[in-house]
């Protein structure tokens, strides 16, 4: 068994907690209100939103039938066609975060990049499974972490005193003792008083943080191999490596043959506050009851993003790639159907995680795809281009809209930057240009164009620290729109 996965900082923790008692309840999270969520990141594709919001709406319905109907009603695999950077993987990630489902992208295309064979498609399974693990375990620290902190406040006072008293000079232990005799008390009496008195000294010391630079000796545990190998954690649910895969299931069953071991390390008190927390966490963790409970969770309501699947297309060419392409069609297919993958953790089935498959398709249709597996994505949704007002659209709705991200990442300097709506508009009409003349990468293409414009901003923010900076059409024209006339500078630059 893997082991816990690293305690995170309390700042973060708290954060994430406030997160998830702001968040809608599942129960309540309707489609349209699905689709209202989406659209505070996504704009525009209202088919996509509204298909991805029912199929994720159908798992919650499922889990309220019973038992016997339950077990027969599967997921509607869903299958989106649309061109690069119009947003089919931000629909399928960010309605899987709103109703907190277990989540991981893929690309189709690494099954077939390694000679005939490819990596084991089943490797898709484990991942999601370690994806659910982290992210119900991270939610279980958040739960006890006020509990181990105060766990950890305890045990950093015992250290601290009895450290403390070990250092006093030894002509000062044995007045103690003198003092024992003629007051006729015990050594342990004394010694305990003394200790007492300690402790609260220190505790007041350290409630003032008064101690944060001091530094302790504390044990550290660790496994047979002087490391923690176990618990993994994909963030956004970026699938890990077949190699990584093999070498993590030995280590971890060699780690459970080996004694474990601690060694002693010294460390500033608001590091060793840290790393206690972190140990009387997982201490009040059941990791054994997180991985039962995980492994439920992705069974039932786990979301698999499959991207490029329209590359596992092959061509008429008869070397490369493409003569292994149906073949992992043929692979992706048991696991789409539903079948037991075994994990490190133990099975899994697959017959109710819901599978997003999606593609380009440009030189391909989705009528290519083997039957087989044209069946198992019964629900097809097309996804627009991006015209010029939705390009503008995403630099002024969207919560996280990249506008803003600069305005607060150069903020940290002490800089003001303001953009002025006739910029936006400017750049929005820049990277229309350039994705109609050059390969068409939708809102992706924005980035290049922002990041051109504000790029010696960046560059010299602390010679702008205190300013306020207006950002116009003059000036996003002066820093790019020479480059995007030019095809050939372009296709090198934007």
């Amino acid at each position: 068994m893997a082991e816990k996965a690293p305690v995170q900082s309390g700042g973060a923790l708290n954060q994430r907690a406030a997160n998830a008692q702001n968040a809608p309840k599942l129960e309540n999270l309707t489609p349209a209100k699905m689709v209202v969520e989406l659209d505070k990141y996504i704009i525009g594709q209202l088919d996509a939103k509204r298909a991805v919001a029912v199929a994720l709406r159908n798992r919650y319905r499922r889990q309220l039938l019973d038992e016997e109907l339950r077990r027969e009603v599967h997921p509607k695999n869903i299958l989106m066609i649309g061109p690069t950077g119009v947003g089919k993987t931000e629909v399928a990630r960010r309605v899987a975060r709103i109703v907190d489902a277990p989540f991981i992208k893929v690309e189709a295309t690494k099954f077939t990049e390694v000679g005939y064979v490819g990596r084991d498609v089943e490797s898709i399974i484990r991942d999601l499974i370690e994806v659910a693990i982290s992210n119900l375990h991270s939610r279980r620290l958040e739960q006890v972490n006020d509990e181990a902190a105060n766990l950890a406040s305890q045990r950093l006072v015992e250290l601290i005193a009895d450290q403390t008293i070990l250092k006093r000079p030894a002509r000062t232990r044995r007045r103690a003792g003198a003092e024992i005799g003629s007051s006729e008390a015990s050594t342990d009496e004394l010694a305990e008083r003394r200790k007492a008195r300690e402790r609260k000294r220190i505790l007041r010391m350290l409630a003032e943080n008064q101690l944060e630079d001091e530094t302790i000796e504390i044990a550290i545990e660790e496994n047979g191999f002087g490391g923690d190998y176990g618990g993994s954690e994909f963030g956004d649910g970026l699938s890990s490596d077949d190699t990584y895969d093999t070498a993590q299931d030995m280590f971890d069953m060699l780690a459970n043959m080996l004694p474990r071991r601690s060694f002693r390390r010294r460390v500033p008190v608001r590091e060793a506050r840290r790393i206690l927390t972190a140990q009387e966490a997982n201490r009040l963790v059941d990791f054994d009851a997180v991985v039962d409970e995980a492994i439920q969770r992705a069974e039932n309501a786990g979301v698999v993003f499959l991207d490029e699947i329209d590359k596992t297309i092959p061509s008429n060419s008869e070397y490369g790639a493409d003569v292994s392409a149906e073949g992992v069609q043929r692979d992706l297919l048991p696991i789409v159907e539903g079948s037991v993958v075994m994990t490190r953790y133990g099975p899994v089935r697959t017959d109710h995680i819901l599978f997003i498959a999606a593609g380009s398709f440009h030189q391909t249709k989705p009528s290519d795809l083997i039957p087989e597996l044209q069946g198992r994505f019964p629900i097809r949704v097309e996804l627009q281009s991006l015209t010029e007002d939705d390009l503008f659209r995403i630099l002024t709705e969207p919560e996280n809209s990249l506008t803003k991200q600069y305005i607060a990442l150069l903020a940290t300097e002490g800089v003001e930057m303001v953009f002025q709506e006739d910029s936006l508009r400017e750049m929005a009409r820049l990277a229309t240009l350039v994705n109609s003349r050059t390969e068409d990468i939708g809102a992706r293409r924005l980035q290049t164009v922002i990041e051109k414009v504000v790029e010696e901003i960046s560059f010299d923010a602390d010679q702008y620290a205190g300013q306020t900076l207006t950002i116009d059409s003059d000036f996003v024209v002066d820093r790019v729109g020479e480059v995007a006339q030019d095809d050939d500078l372009s296709n090198f630059i934007l």
